[in-house]
């Protein structure tokens, strides 16, 4: 009798995993060289510059990122969300009863992470989220198609949905508020500015190479160093 078929080894499913990801396509950056020489003094003119890059390349939604959070209860956790503004702070807009809120509460660092493959570019982040201005969360809010803000305000953010006809009644009555008064913005809703203490650009090159340049505050000033691959 035939012996039934046995399960793939680790070691023959790790090796086929391998040569899988080995033949896929890599970046091939048709993009201005990363030189530490002859980059900014600086870091928010050269993401600029690459988030300029992005848009003109037609990259899908260059403004997205990866924020990582943590707390001592969950540990750390991240998730993508979409930038909505820069100047000497990294902004991004979320409500503060929602789990990245909560772990902003505990523990105000966090870190960006912005790639754009194709362009074999990334950007990373550190630094401290804080709340900004009041009026600047509620012109984000009032700016949201009107199905977004009666999402934000029709069951807390994260919440488990066990009724899923309890949950669409909430949402036709948010909808309804949203309607009634376009001025709506609930309280929890927060514009949060990320200050960076240090940002890291990293380019690919054709080949396995890489290119890095960090930048680490100091003070007011920065300082700006090329790391080893």
């Amino acid at each position: 009798m035939t012996p039934p078929d046995s399960a793939p080894s680790a070691s023959s499913s790790s090796s086929s995993f391998r040569d899988r990801v080995r033949s896929a396509a890599s970046p091939r950056p048709d993009v201005t060289e990363l030189d530490v020489r002859s980059s900014p003094a600086e870091p928010v003119g050269l993401f600029l510059d690459w988030l300029d890059a992005a848009v003109d390349a037609g990259v899908v939604q260059p403004h997205a990122f990866v924020l990582s959070t943590a707390s001592s209860a969950s540990g750390p956790t991240a998730r993508t969300l979409l930038l909505k503004d820069v100047d000497e702070a990294f902004w991004f807009t979320s409500s503060s009863l929602s789990p990245k809120g909560r772990q902003i509460a505990e523990d105000e660092r966090v870190a960006l992470t912005f790639l754009w493959a194709a362009q074999g570019r990334q950007v990373r982040v550190t630094g401290s989220a804080v709340a900004g201005p009041r009026e600047v969360a509620e012109q984000d809010f009032r700016h949201r198609h009107p199905d977004s803000r009666a999402v934000a305000i029709a069951v807390p953010q994260s919440t488990e949905v066990d009724d899923e006809a309890a949950a669409e009644a909430a949402l036709d009555r948010a909808r309804s508020r949203v309607e009634a008064d376009d001025e709506l913005v609930p309280d929890d809703w927060t514009a949060y500015r990320v200050l960076p203490v240090s940002v890291e650009f990293w380019q690919a090159t054709i080949g396995r190479d890489q290119v890095r340049v960090r930048y680490d505050r100091v003070g007011d000033d920065w300082r700006r160093a090329s790391l080893w691959p």
